[in-house]
């Protein structure tokens, strides 16, 4: 949903190595919007009552939304200066015109709050991120690292403090659905949603901006540099995922969960395999030592973040491949990842008017998610082709390029010589 960087740049797509690192970006992004579709669409666990995991939910829960995130963070860096971050006027002007933007992209997910989709929707969340990360948006690759992991370390335990306080408020600070303008009227429980008790809790997902900026500070047009990204990050996400599984396998922590938790039949091990969102993680630390999806724990930021990075230099090399065949591979996923924000909003309203419906005659769950994922790709691949914005896409960027407008300071002259 992040917009691309500026119009000239964004639409070349062979011939040089920014308009390659620009396709791969792109490309990323569609990745990302297809698998999270997929978890909306298609079953995370089988219907049975250990809920087994599916291979979409073990492939995908988590991983995507978090790649889409990361993402985010690298348009702000790419749109902010790339590796030299922008300073004093300019920091000034982009952080306005990406505050402008946030506040288009809230407006949008707020609106879709009132549809009647079993899909948690990511957008308001997500325009809540881009105004919490301005202050960093002028930094460095070594302090965004820096920073980055700080808060991977920090944050989920101050989550973990913080929210059985919120939880034992009287109403307690979830909001148990997607937010949307009425919401606006309890502004406590909205916000102690958005940050902490909801789907996409805030306070930990800055972390994914925190990467995304530092990835986009690294001089990505180097060949070396997505190929670092991809070993990087299948290092982190292998070690991170495997120390987790050891401390809840090995070590007693899933024993220790269940027995705090005390319901034999409780689907616990399907649970950390998939998601934990909207598990009640309190009571026990043991809930800090998992990387289960959603988990929004430090092996869970961690291993996350490893694989977007590994796979946003898995799409920049393949963008270089494409520019080094003179042969654009990555034309339709990169027309969806260049257009995601009015994608999404459509597959939302896609989802909402088959909410509770029986599907027609012939049609299958697969199907409904294979021809929403073909129907984007001919569509992304048109826009791409020629190299059109899409509807939401063009707002945001207007008002982007609002907030950017700097008026010329106007010269004082006497009347009198």
């Amino acid at each position: 949903m992040a917009t691309r960087g500026t119009p000239t740049a964004s639409r070349t797509v062979r011939g040089t190595s920014s308009g390659a690192r620009l396709v791969g970006i792109d490309a990323a992004r569609g990745l990302a919007l297809l698998a999270m579709m997929a978890t909306h669409v298609l079953a995370t666990f089988e219907s049975d009552p250990h809920l087994t995991p599916t291979w979409i939910g073990l492939a995908f829960s988590g991983r995507a939304a978090a790649l889409f995130a990361v993402l985010a963070g690298v348009g702000l860096a790419l749109s902010t200066g790339k590796q030299q971050p922008l300073e004093g006027t300019e920091l000034r002007a982009a952080r306005r015109g990406i505050a402008l933007r946030a506040l288009v992209i809230g407006a949008v997910g707020l609106s879709l709050g009132g549809l009647e989709v079993n899909i948690a929707i990511i957008l308001v969340h997500y325009a809540v991120l881009f105004l919490c990360v301005l202050p960093f948006v002028g930094l460095g690759l070594k302090r965004l690292l820096a920073f980055a992991a700080g808060w991977i370390l920090a944050a989920p335990a101050l989550a973990y403090l913080l929210r059985p306080w919120l939880l034992s408020a009287d109403p307690p600070l979830r909001l148990g659905h997607n937010p949307g303008w009425e919401d606006l009227a309890t502004p406590a429980r909205l916000l102690g949603d958005l940050f902490l008790t909801g789907y996409y809790p805030v306070l930990q997902w800055i972390a994914y901006l925190l990467v995304g900026l530092a990835i986009g500070r690294l001089a990505l047009s180097k060949a070396a540099v997505p190929f670092l990204l991809v070993a990087a990050g299948t290092a982190v996400a292998v070690s991170s995922k495997w120390l987790g599984t050891v401390m809840m396998e090995d070590w007693g922590g899933r024993r220790a969960l269940e027995a705090q938790i005390g319901d034999p039949a409780y689907p616990l091990e399907s649970l950390l395999q998939v998601n934990l969102a909207g598990v009640e993680q309190s009571g026990s630390a043991w809930w800090l030592a998992t990387s289960a999806p959603h988990a929004g724990t430090t092996l869970d930021l961690l291993h996350t973040s490893g694989v977007a990075a590994a796979v946003i230099g898995a799409c920049l090399l393949l963008g270089r491949l494409g520019e080094w065949v003179e042969l654009d591979l990555l034309l339709p996923i990169r027309g969806i990842g260049a257009m995601t924000l009015s994608l999404y909003t459509a597959h939302l309203c896609i989802m909402a008017a088959l909410h509770d419906q029986p599907l027609a005659p012939g049609w299958t769950v697969d199907g409904v998610y294979w021809a929403q994922a073909l129907g984007m790709l001919l569509v992304g691949g048109v826009f791409a082709a020629l190299a059109w914005r899409g509807p939401l896409e063009w707002v945001t960027h207007a008002a982007n390029q609002v907030g950017r407008y700097q008026q010329a300071p106007i010269r004082q002259t006497s009347r009198f010589r």
